[in-house]
């Protein structure tokens, strides 16, 4: 992961060596050479994640001039990067503490995520608003016809058994530690919020998507505010692509470890073009 960015531009080698000496560890080890278990550690996955993405963009020099960015739930820390609202200092040290944040949310109440494929987005959200007993949300609004929810395990699991007798595809349990994207995530909100709150943040050189809205900013203040409000509320993935297309995008470029946000992307705007840099 990232290991030919290392070995073969010296920009990327520079960064790599840089996040080292912020995170205190040698990540770069646990990218190239680590077992999956080592990447699965919560201080290992985010920052590896956005170290990818956001060193892929920073080493395309010229070449990387984007119109607007955005990214998914964690991405949205890389396109404020790319986009120059944050330093890759800053941003790499708030997606560390946002990390260790949400590992101890994840502790405090046992939770979870599930990912509900064929059933729209209005029937999902009824039917969470239908379980009162349990703490159940829509977090990630992925794609017409898939979505994620979040929330206790007892919750989760009401909700995937009526999405299910609702005519659901698939309900599908995910593999996480705990409910992104929901009240649950409050106490690493609050925890996040004070260190986003001393971080400067510049005016982007491009406008910047964001998840809470889906829709573009510039300011600073208000992207301190979305950002601070993104670990409680929903991924709008859907509604952010739409309304780049809208406003003109008629490329996109996925920039990071994967393709589904590729995919994502053709079944929300079938006409736009789609590529990748990994």
């Amino acid at each position: 992961m990232g290991k030919s960015l290392y070995d073969e531009n010296s920009l990327a080698k520079d960064l790599f060596e840089q996040a080292n000496g912020i995170l205190g560890f040698r990540i770069t080890d646990l990218m190239f050479a680590g077992t999956d278990d080592d990447l699965k550690q919560t201080k290992v996955t985010q920052p590896a994640v956005f170290l990818h993405s956001v060193i892929l963009a920073l080493t395309q020099g010229d070449a990387f001039r984007p119109d607007m960015t955005a990214g998914h739930s964690l991405g949205e820390f890389s396109a404020l990067v790319a986009a120059r609202a944050l330093s890759f200092e800053d941003g790499l040290t708030l997606v560390s503490k946002r990390a260790q944040a949400m590992q101890k949310a994840c502790e405090k109440t046992p939770s979870t995520m599930a990912a509900i494929i064929g059933l729209a987005d209005e029937q999902a959200e009824q039917i969470c608003a239908e379980i009162t007993d349990e703490v159940v949300v829509c977090a990630n609004y992925n794609c017409p016809g898939q979505i994620v929810i979040s929330g206790t395990l007892a919750g989760v699991d009401a909700a995937c058994e009526k999405m299910k007798a609702a005519g659901a595809k698939r309900a599908l349990k995910l593999k996480v530690g705990g409910a992104f994207h929901s009240p649950l995530m409050e106490p690493a909100r609050a925890e996040l919020a004070e260190a986003i709150e001393s971080t400067h943040f510049n005016q982007p050189v491009c406008p910047v998507y964001q998840n809470v809205d889906a829709r573009p900013q510039t300011d600073p203040d208000a992207i301190r505010r979305n950002l601070i409000a993104q670990l409680t509320s929903p991924v709008r993935w859907t509604q952010t692509v739409r309304n780049m297309a809208a406003d003109g995008a008629t490329h996109f470029t996925e920039l990071g470890p994967g393709n589904v946000l590729q995919g994502l992307i053709k079944k929300i705007e079938s006409a736009v073009a789609v590529d990748g840099l990994q």
